[in-house]
């Protein structure tokens, strides 16, 4: 069955890489990834059911005010003081880029008459910040962001949620590209063609050879 349908995620797949971001932070904060991922996992033991806290804020669970009051207490221990964080968000995004050749990529298909969708896990309040990053309402009939819907990657609801709304569209009508092994073997398993993003000239061809198919 051809390909009627394309979803993409937007972090690290219409942008430049996340960790490129969370070591500019680091730069700017001295506080490590791996110590932000210490106190996460801290913070997820003493919660019932060991809620991760990012899953939380990305689900919308937790506000930003919350999840980083989250982090401080927790950074603490680690760190030997309790960290600002104030500017999170906004150093997070002056790192981030847009991915151009991707972006490039997501407007030629939607001229091409894909139907066309952005599913993304992120945060409520960062909107403002990452939807200047592409003209998403001029490639993407529709958004599925976690922050407002309650639910995640690699979550087979938010998958099912995004092909319903491209009324009409069957999940193996789907190509899904995300740069996550995880989100991608979801897709897979609800019955979409999936491409893993690990850099633009790999992932460009798979998504052409895919449409191809």
């Amino acid at each position: 069955m051809p390909i009627r349908a394309v979803i993409s995620d937007f972090g690290g797949v219409l942008t430049t890489p996340l960790i490129e971001a969370f070591a500019a932070y680091q730069d700017h904060s001295g506080i490590a990834p791996e110590q932000l991922g210490q106190a996460m996992a801290a913070a997820a033991e003493k919660t019932p059911g060991n809620a991760h806290p990012l899953f939380e804020l990305e689900c919308g669970r937790l506000t930003e005010e919350q999840f980083l009051d989250i982090l401080r207490e927790n950074l603490e221990p680690i760190l030997g003081h309790r960290p600002d964080m104030h500017r999170f968000s906004e150093l997070y995004f002056e790192a981030l880029k847009p991915n151009g050749p991707m972006i490039d990529l997501m407007a030629a298909l939607k001229g091409r008459g894909y139907r066309m969708a952005l599913l993304t896990n992120n945060v409520k309040e960062w909107e403002p910040l990452w939807r200047p990053f592409l003209p998403v309402d001029e490639i993407f009939e529709t958004v599925v962001d976690s922050g407002f819907v309650g639910m995640r990657k690699p979550e087979p609801a938010i998958y099912e949620m995004t092909v319903d709304r491209l009324d009409g569209i069957e999940a193996s009508d789907c190509l899904f590209v995300d740069d996550m092994d995880v989100n991608c073997e979801a897709a897979r398993a609800l019955g979409m063609t999936a491409v893993q993003f690990r850099d633009n000239s790999s992932a460009i061809a798979e998504i052409e050879s895919a449409l191809d198919g």
